[in-house]
């Protein structure tokens, strides 16, 4: 028997010591430049020289992250191609769209959760408020004028502005783009007045005077931003809404070469110039086990569920 059990484990050993034979490519599920591209390209470089072979990213943007998840899901499950999967793909989009062209629960792996980061929203600085009680204010004296931006349909982004609108009783519209990024561009111009972006997405405008900074969603204040209330103490009890970063695999991916990817991407997280880099982000390291970010994901996407009904914030 013990023979028998240990000629079944030798496969799966020796996937583990051959992984990985090739290029390794990390698809980012949105465009150029938001924190989902920052993070997998900051690693790649130190993943390319522990693994010993090329790590590239990839960005494979569309459907508020959807068509990225599905290439890769749908893909060979070697570990050879890797997906940056933030909260909305791992545990919100299927409580946002009835058609998923993949089921995140069933059909991906969590590698490991990266990090972590609250929304803040922000204005445009011509925008006459100064905080989230004048915002609301403002969007109860003029129903239907203020616009939000987000990265597309179905992203945190999307899910904050729908539940602002829903718990603080007000008429704002919501103007989706195709990733963050496009979208930040067009608050920084002037185009849309108002945004509730990822911590880390934001962070540096606010920084430069280009950005208002009107509250973070989260229960308590970052650390980089002390002087910004929460929504919590600015007359929203108990708004919170943040995004997580999180690698996924193909389900079907072996054991050992998950755990190998976790090993890895985790030992590069923890290097000191990648963690001073995301720190100035507003990124917290989380660095946790494939099991860990398992049952994390489980949390997440009912705790998302609830949100999505809530706010009523679906996209089909």
């Amino acid at each position: 028997m013990r023979i028998a059990a240990l000629l079944l484990l030798f496969p799966m050993g020796v996937l583990g010591q051959s992984f990985p034979s090739r290029q390794i490519s990390v698809i980012v599920p949105y465009s150029p430049g938001s924190t989902s591209d920052l993070l997998p390209r900051a690693i790649a470089p130190l993943l390319s020289q522990s693994l010993g072979v090329p790590v590239v990213v990839e960005n494979r943007p569309g459907a508020g992250g959807n068509l990225g998840a599905a290439m890769v899901a749908k893909g060979e499950a070697s570990g050879h191609t890797v997906l940056m999967a933030p909260s909305a793909i791992l545990a919100t989009n299927q409580w946002r769209y009835k058609n998923l062209p993949c089921d995140p629960q069933k059909d991906l792996a969590p590698v490991i959760n990266a990090a972590t980061t609250p929304n803040m929203m922000v204005v445009h600085p011509a925008v006459p408020v100064s905080s989230l009680r004048e915002l609301i204010a403002h969007a109860k004296a003029e129903p239907g004028s203020l616009t939000f931006a987000s990265g597309g349909n179905g992203t945190t982004s999307h899910l904050c502005g729908e539940l602002l609108k829903t718990v603080a009783a007000i008429d704002i519209v919501h103007v989706p783009y195709k990733g963050p990024a496009p979208a930040a561009q067009d608050l920084l111009a002037g185009r849309v007045p108002l945004m509730c972006d990822n911590f880390s997405n934001v962070i540096p405008h606010v920084r430069t005077g280009r950005l208002k900074a009107v509250a973070l969603t989260a229960l308590t204040r970052h650390s980089q931003a002390p002087d910004v209330p929460t929504a919590d103490e600015s007359g929203l009890p108990g708004f919170e809404v943040s995004v997580w970063y999180g690698f996924a695999v193909p389900a079907a991916t072996p054991t050992p070469v998950v755990q190998r990817l976790n090993t890895e991407i985790a030992r590069a997280l923890r290097n000191s110039a990648v963690a001073e880099r995301l720190d100035s982000l507003g990124l917290a390291i989380v660095a946790d086990s494939p099991q860990e970010f398992t049952r994390f994901v489980a949390v997440e996407s009912t705790k998302m569920r609830r949100l999505v009904e809530a706010s009523g914030a679906r996209v089909d």
